[in-house]
């Protein structure tokens, strides 16, 4: 009775959602003009615990919080990619087992979940660190970075997912850990441009800008994020701490393509190709446009400026990879969800339908 309850009203909510979308004025993106349109459009998603993901998800309520990911109302998915988010890395290299983790991975991190996406042709990443873990890095690099690298590389084999790296050291980052942690990673599954193993995929964030997180942009921008020798797939240039206007939302993006010459030593330019921007559909008190209105949303207003964007000084071609947004289900536990009735179709979800995103995502460009 309770799964039959629950399915009437998440078709409820479905056909409101629906319906409204259609009362809403088509916007189109300014991608007629030559551009090149996004490859990569996804969401982070923090589970129903502000990204702890420490309890078993019922998948009949998951299912009913996160509808609008796998359907946008057409019955086609809303983003082509999923990055669970956060795998504690010390609790990865030391195997923990307790009430929120099994062998060092949350509990709410299982295949029910990755193949809820997958089986819709979302790929599915999971994400290590995040600023809450920023001394849990910091250890278990210097604890055995390689072992590090070797657990993960194993968790991407047992679920079938890629791997992000989210190492928020803004100071004297441990980047020579890191790069042992890459190439441990690496050993087990090499870089692919060909896209089609989910577990070659292996990406980093880096800050909006090149002004936040400059060591580790440096050395990832010169020695990871080469079109001549990639090692990493892409960057994500993560969600500012504040939501931007669109002109600043470009600003930050374009610190990236330029680069930083003054800096010591400098942060050499990024090829377009090779990061994606993040914006916020859920943090605050605020529903953001950017999960409910596509009209008045970043993700549009950007949409010319990103898929037109020219390499500056790295990289062939124009546009950056895609979109990020920041971040499904409950990423904090004071502020909004993307539950309904606050789900994401009219935002992300029109925007994958304007931008004609991808499904599943292919081979990404490569300079």
């Amino acid at each position: 009775m309770r799964v039959l309850f629950s399915r009437l009203r998440s078709y409820a909510v479905t056909a409101a959602l629906v319906a409204a979308a259609a009362a809403v004025p088509t916007a189109t993106p300014a991608d007629a003009a030559g551009g090149t349109p996004p490859q990569v459009y996804g969401a982070w998603h923090c589970g129903d615990d502000a990204c702890t993901w420490a309890t078993v998800r019922d998948m009949t309520d998951f299912d009913h919080n996160n509808h609008w990911l796998i359907d946008r109302g057409d019955g086609r998915p809303s983003v082509n990619l999923v990055v669970l988010s956060f795998v504690n890395p010390l609790t990865l290299l030391n195997g923990t087992t307790n009430s929120g983790n099994t062998d060092g991975v949350p509990v709410g991190i299982n295949q029910a979940v990755v193949d809820y996406f997958t089986s819709h042709g979302i790929r599915v990443m999971l994400s290590i660190g995040g600023i809450t873990y920023t001394d849990d890095w910091n250890t278990a690099l210097a604890q055995n970075a390689t072992l590090l690298g070797q657990k993960a590389a194993a968790l991407a084999t047992r679920l079938g997912v890629g791997i992000e790296i989210d190492y928020e050291q803004s100071s004297g980052p441990n980047v020579t850990g890191l790069q042992a942690f890459i190439d441990a990673y690496r050993a087990a599954h090499p870089y692919s441009a060909s896209g089609t193993d989910p577990t070659a995929r292996l990406t980093i964030d880096v800050a909006a800008g090149d002004r936040w997180l400059i060591a580790l942009d440096q050395y990832a921008t010169a020695h990871w994020l080469t079109t001549t020798n990639p090692v990493l797939d892409y960057a994500n240039a993560m969600v500012p701490s504040k939501q931007p206007s669109a002109s600043g939302a470009e600003s930050n993006w374009q610190e990236h393509l330029t680069g930083k010459a003054n800096y010591s030593p400098p942060i050499p330019p990024l090829a377009p190709a090779k990061f994606t921007g993040g914006l916020y559909i859920a943090e605050g008190s605020q529903v953001r446009p950017e999960c409910t209105d596509f009209g008045s949303s970043l993700q549009n207003s950007t949409g010319s400026w990103t898929q037109s964007a020219a390499p500056a000084g790295a990289g062939t071609t124009s546009g950056l990879l895609g979109y990020m947004f920041w971040a499904a289900e409950r990423p904090s536990t004071r502020g909004v969800t993307t539950d309904p009735p606050n789900s994401c179709e009219g935002g992300v979800g029109a925007g994958a339908t304007a931008y004609d995103i991808p499904l599943p995502m292919p081979a990404l460009r490569q300079s």
